[in-house]
């Protein structure tokens, strides 16, 4: 029998990846969730020798489970497929993430009201990981993102949302605008996050059907997508910085809507 090389065998994993159009989770924490989640095709997990510790015996578990492959894989071969050395020794191939439209987010509602994150044009992978980090906590339905001039969720926003990508439904649209329309005729209040609001973002009763648009790093919000916004509303910045990254300003509006709702809840038990 022809045996082959370690290093042929990985740059041969690495090409049938590329050809089936495969994606790589990296890290211990992003690799489990997804595991976990099991809302995707995993082809199989790689470890690098020598790691033996409880979370990759849990890993080791979650494969057997759910009848992963998992192998041992030099770390520099690791390296080589996660594109990056921060991979703590653990990457999964898998099959691509599977996207929704606006009409699965609203099917899978959480709670009383609807709450939807309609993102338009975010381009860095660690502010959309860390805002599906946020939503997924804070009580979201979903995330909407457009297919074009974005970032989809790629290996870097698993890992960077710690696998809530994995558990938080997404969907990809080819026109926000036509998406805010689309969830305008359905009910849903349009609210968004613009530094030019004539609201205080705590002015807004939020206990209703609403989803919360945020725009692009640096950019904001599109003029046609603003327009369409049933209120625009701003974070009151108290210092001489005119703005807050995205995706810190979506954790405190995101946060305000999960507060607010709670307290009715409460008010309601009581």
């Amino acid at each position: 029998m022809l045996k082959v090389s370690d290093r042929t065998r990985a740059s041969a994993l690495e090409s049938a990846y590329t050809y089936f159009s495969m994606q790589i989770i990296f890290g211990i924490h992003a690799v489990e969730e997804a595991l976990t989640a099991r809302g995707r095709r995993f082809e199989y997990v790689a470890v690098a020798p020598g790691r033996g510790d409880a979370r990759i015996q849990k890993i080791a578990i979650l494969c057997r489970s759910a009848g992963v492959p998992l192998r041992t894989v030099p770390r520099d071969q690791l390296t080589r497929l996660a594109k990056t050395a921060s991979h703590q020794g653990v990457v999964a191939v898998t099959g691509e993430k599977q996207y929704g439209d606006v009409e699965d987010l609203l099917a899978q509602k959480r709670g009383q009201y609807a709450f939807i994150i309609v993102l338009d044009g975010i381009e860095d992978p660690h502010n959309l990981g860390a805002i599906v980090r946020t939503a997924e906590g804070a009580g979201a339905d979903g995330v909407v993102l457009p297919e074009r001039r974005a970032v989809g969720v790629t290996a870097t926003v698993v890992k960077a949302s710690a696998g809530a990508s994995e558990y938080l439904p997404i969907a990809k649209v080819t026109n926000i605008s036509r998406a805010i329309e689309d969830l305008k005729s359905r009910n849903i209040w349009t609210v968004g996050l613009d530094e030019r609001g004539d609201k205080r973002y705590d002015q807004i009763d939020y206990r209703m059907d609403c989803a919360l648009v945020l725009g692009a790093e640096g950019d904001g919000l599109h003029e046609q997508v603003r327009k369409k916004c049933d209120f625009l509303v701003s974070i009151p910045m108290l210092g001489k910085v005119p703005s807050l990254n995205v995706s810190v300003a979506a954790a405190v509006v995101m946060y305000e809507v999960a507060r607010q709702r709670r307290e009715k809840q409460l008010a309601n038990i009581k």
